[in-house]
């Protein structure tokens, strides 16, 4: 008789700052894993507490940007394969399942897993399009991508994509979507790896109304109602945002060349 197949350990990554709220349904459904791993940057709530009832490995260093936090919990994982969450996120029990078993003998470098989003009062409606993300991966492999916003993981090797949905509670309310907003495009301007593009006036003008198409009719959001509607609208004031930011940033640095 064969040898049984032995699935690898797995340990699970999570950074927080006062994630009482979303925390406990994190763990709790990765309550399997090998190895949890929390990096905390000063909560103040009852994170610790949460994270050490689920006899995870609870760490703390000051906030050093969302890549670099990322890839510093990473590092304290003490097992090759790493399913990395964001605490505001829960895997359930069928993902879950698929989860293990694509850690039976795996023969890529990491797995994509699509994201389900909570939208203000409910779930992004049925056939919605889904993101996807690198989330489980080989950390030999793997790093995060080094950006400011919008950070991924960047694996040397194959990747596939598991039939696997994670769920994302994120911002609750309009005000809390707007301020995430506010601050995601002043960190994208602020990134190294973001460089004014042409035409930056045409794009400030007409390019929220693109964000807003693609985000409402072609990833039919449409379907979710005045959550989707609204959701759309902020999302295309995001991309208003960052360009005039961007605007705003090289009219001083042009300025400040005068004098």
């Amino acid at each position: 008789m064969g040898s049984p197949c032995v699935r690898e350990p797995l340990s699970v990554v999570v950074t927080t700052l006062d994630n009482e709220d979303t925390l406990d349904a994190c763990l709790a459904s990765v309550r399997w894993a090998d190895e949890i791993v929390v990096l905390d940057s000063g909560s103040t709530d009852r994170t610790e507490s949460i994270a050490r009832s689920y006899g995870a490995v609870f760490r703390v260093q000051p906030f050093a940007g969302y890549s670099a936090q990322k890839q510093a919990a990473i590092d304290l994982a003490t097992h090759r394969w790493v399913l990395l969450l964001d605490s505001d996120e829960a895997l359930p029990a069928l993902a879950a399942d698929v989860v293990r078993e694509a850690l039976v003998a795996p023969q890529v470098a990491g797995f994509k897993l699509w994201r389900r989003e909570w939208v203000f009062w409910r779930w992004q409606a049925n056939r919605t399009r889904l993101n996807h993300y690198v989330r489980l991966f080989d950390r030999e492999r793997a790093r995060m991508s080094g950006h400011e916003v919008h950070e991924s993981i960047e694996v040397d090797g194959p990747v596939q994509q598991l039939a696997a949905v994670i769920d994302h509670y994120g911002e609750r309310d309009i005000a809390g979507r707007v301020d995430k907003a506010n601050r995601y495009s002043t960190l994208q301007v602020d990134d190294r790896h973001t460089r004014a593009p042409r035409a930056l006036r045409l794009r400030m003008v007409f390019y929220s109304g693109v964000a807003f198409t693609r985000y409402y009719f072609v990833r039919g959001h449409y379907r979710a109602g005045w959550a989707g509607f609204i959701a759309a609208r902020v999302h295309a004031f995001y991309a208003f945002l960052k360009y005039a930011k961007l605007y705003e940033k090289r009219r001083r640095e042009r300025d400040s060349g005068r004098h």
